[in-house]
């Protein structure tokens, strides 16, 4: 992965938002910009991804993603910038999906073959049955990425994102989808520092995955993380009108894009731990931007 249109820009910048509503409990707000890292290979899709592809060494890649996944258009681009085909097995219904929607369209654009299979089957895409079928229907010889990009490769390559983190908060937030950013944060922080997760999704299984997702990484569960499970507003893709008026606001104090499946809820979040007093007086808090809108 040698590509001079993937150099990415590390580390990240960490930004000050001087925010009233943190200010007044004693809180500092950092925003760590990984939303800046790449055009294309946005954030945590950056991290997760460069390790895939440097292991998938040119093969075509084949992974998994909903009808609006961040992941398929990062991986999308990723082929395009590499010059490698692209597999995206997306659930739902192709015909439902027509017109594709902007993010679809997006990942096509890129090169990436759409491969629409039934949420059933979705469901069961790690059986190796699933998977041995898909890989004979679409390529054989691709080199496979979990959901959302998450694996113990993906984990490890999110520990530089703790790294560089190191004395910088005292507190790290970041989004959940799948886990493994969380899981590869949490590893890379020192050990006064905490990771705290906001899933985007609600169900209350994740905890156990990324302890899953830290055993297969480093042998071992790491770091000090914890979840808050009360922010994903329904579940995945939903966005009320109070988190999009949220979101508006948020851009206009700040001047920051907020992304809104992830981002949003992760900003969101925090403005209610602060009111709430979860943050003792001094503590520097660092929400990870992990997307744009």
């Amino acid at each position: 992965m040698t590509s001079e249109a993937l150099v990415p820009r590390l580390p990240s910048p960490l930004e000050e938002a001087a925010d009233e509503r943190f200010a007044r409990h004693g809180v500092r707000l950092l925003l760590k910009r990984d939303d800046l890292i790449h055009p294309d290979l946005v954030g945590n899709k950056w991290r997760k991804l460069a390790p895939n592809l440097r292991a998938a060494a040119g093969r075509p890649l084949l992974t998994f993603g909903g009808a609006y996944s961040n992941h398929l258009r990062a991986t999308a681009a990723a082929g395009r910038l590499l010059g490698f085909p692209t597999i995206g097995v997306v659930r739902g219904d192709e015909l439902a999906e027509r017109p594709l929607n902007p993010s679809l369209a997006r990942c096509a654009a890129d090169g990436m073959r759409l491969h629409f299979v039934d949420r059933a089957t979705y469901r069961r895409k790690s059986d190796p049955e699933v998977l041995a079928a898909l890989l004979d229907l679409l390529a054989p010889e691709a080199y496979v990425v979990p959901e959302g990009g998450s694996n113990s490769l993906a984990v490890q390559g999110c520990t530089e994102l703790g790294a560089e983190l190191r004395g910088q908060a005292d507190v790290v937030a970041v989004a959940c989808g799948t886990g493994g950013t969380l899981a590869g944060l949490a590893a890379g922080l020192g050990p006064e520092q905490r990771a705290l997760g906001v899933p985007v999704l609600k169900g209350g299984f994740l905890g156990e995955e990324i302890r899953d997702l830290q055993r297969a990484a480093f042998g071992e569960v790491r770091g000090a993380w914890t979840l808050d499970e009360r922010f994903h507003f329904g579940g995945y893709a939903r966005l009320p009108a109070e988190l999009d008026a949220f979101a508006r606001d948020f851009e206009e104090r700040h001047g920051v894009g907020v992304e809104r499946l992830y981002v949003a809820k992760l900003l969101y979040a925090l403005v209610a731990l602060a009111e709430e007093g979860a943050f003792p007086a001094g503590t520097r808090v660092a929400a990870v931007i992990t997307g744009r809108p």
